[in-house]
């Protein structure tokens, strides 16, 4: 995701903000404020004795609209599951729903609205808003889970990048393509990138990992506002590249695939996790798509057999008839898991100050819970997990993806030293 992003550029994906959320999006919330609850547990902002208030910044309205709808409503599931079941350390969870539209200014005052009244932040799309708000969370000691892979997030103990980064995926991915697709010492790569944190940081495990195994990239960077990719399909058909890399959104790669195919090009094409949406299968780009395109990703997608998720993707369906279920529902529901987790936890040590939360967060060594990823929570200067599936584009699956191959640590990720933002 893009620090030069604009509301403006992407009106047309615009996505109306569900009725069912639409009560946690309109006035200032209310929390605690500190003491000790009538049950014995510390409590502080967005605690009372009866209510956990959780944020989410998200994205409704601008380039990741269809996907940040994908995530809120399955966190909106969780948290309604939770409170069927008696609520976390006997209180009911409030999601509290910010749209920034992918607008780091949007983004800015949303944060400032929940931010006295609201325990942490079960969701913040955009790697330049958190970024932009990283001495804020951090004197807040806001417990954030972004939803951007960005290295430049590592390395503060109050934001958590789950999964992997954009680097370690690109990296997993260029051994893919040498071991699974006959990519060979010598070939050329090319490489299209969003400027910013997301498409330099995806850049950097690419470069790394071509230097590893003989290969050149051949760069091509664009803007958030680029989306036709005619120019950049010609540079790299000239330049005779063998696969090409994706770190974009859904629009550029479908624009990519459409324009390489329509010119010859049939090399697999391997997207960041971000870099699809399986609504692009219902528009003239999906034969392109179907063609050896890929996503690097650290999570199982809806389709996966794992139980957890087939029972997820049943709930979500029942829930939301009609609604795409994609794997950001499985991103925004495991996030959901993680945060929930971090309050139990919290709840056992009688202490749900935003202090107690991060503490019982960053205890946590081995995270899976059956979503296919186990995580450690314990290293601030580390993703979550080294390891990338590789997902394939089909038309007939659930959310438009299956496993291609499982989740994998290459050697040369192994070996990475990942860069940290602090």
């Amino acid at each position: 995701m893009n620090r030069t992003a604009r509301l403006t550029a992407v009106a047309a994906l615009a996505v109306a903000l569900p009725l069912g959320l639409a009560s946690g999006c309109s006035g200032k919330a209310t929390g605690g404020s500190g003491g000790t609850g009538a049950d014995g547990v510390k409590t502080g902002p967005g605690v009372t004795d009866d209510t956990i208030r959780v944020g989410a910044a998200t994205d409704l309205t601008g380039v990741y609209a269809p996907l940040g709808k994908s995530l809120t409503q399955a966190q909106q599931l969780y948290f309604e599951q939770v409170n069927a079941q008696g609520g976390i350390c006997g209180r009911k969870v409030e999601l509290v729903v910010r749209d920034h539209g992918y607008d780091v200014q949007k983004a800015v005052a949303g944060y400032s609205e929940m931010q006295s009244s609201v325990i942490g932040l079960a969701q913040f799309v955009g790697s330049p808003m958190v970024t932009a708000l990283n001495q804020r969370i951090t004197s807040d000691k806001m417990f954030v889970i972004p939803n951007a892979w960005s290295t430049t997030l590592l390395g503060n103990k109050y934001i958590q990048v789950t999964g992997t980064t954009y680097d370690v995926d690109m990296i997993n991915a260029l051994d893919f393509l040498t071991k699974e697709k006959g990519i060979k010492k010598g070939d050329k790569i090319g490489h299209v990138y969003f400027e910013g944190d997301y498409g330099e940081s995806a850049l950097a495990g690419s470069k790394y990992a071509a230097g590893k195994l003989g290969l050149t990239i051949v760069e091509q960077k664009i803007k958030a506002t680029d989306n036709d990719m005619t120019a950049q399909v010609s540079a790299l058909k000239e330049a005779g590249v063998a696969a090409i890399l994706m770190s974009a959104g859904p629009k550029q790669s479908a624009s990519l695939a459409g324009v390489a195919r329509a010119k010859g090009i049939m090399a697999p094409i391997v997207a960041s996790n971000s870099g699809f949406s399986p609504q692009l299968l219902q528009t003239p780009a999906a034969p392109a798509l179907l063609k050896g395109f890929y996503l690097a990703s650290a999570g199982a997608p809806i389709s996966s057999d794992l139980p957890l998720i087939k029972q997820l993707a049943d709930d979500y369906g029942k829930k939301y008839p009609g609604q795409p279920r994609d794997s950001a529902v499985v991103n925004g529901y495991t996030g959901a898991v993680i945060f929930g987790d971090a309050l139990k936890k919290a709840c056992q040590s009688k202490d749900l100050t935003r202090e107690g939360v991060i503490a019982a967060h960053r205890s946590t060594t081995a995270h899976d819970g059956g979503y296919g990823t186990p995580m450690d929570f314990s290293k601030v200067d580390e993703p979550g997990t080294r390891k990338t599936y590789i997902l394939r584009t089909d038309a007939k699956a659930l959310g438009g993806m299956v496993v291609e191959r499982e989740a994998t640590e290459s050697e040369a990720a192994e070996t990475y030293k990942v860069p940290s933002g602090a």
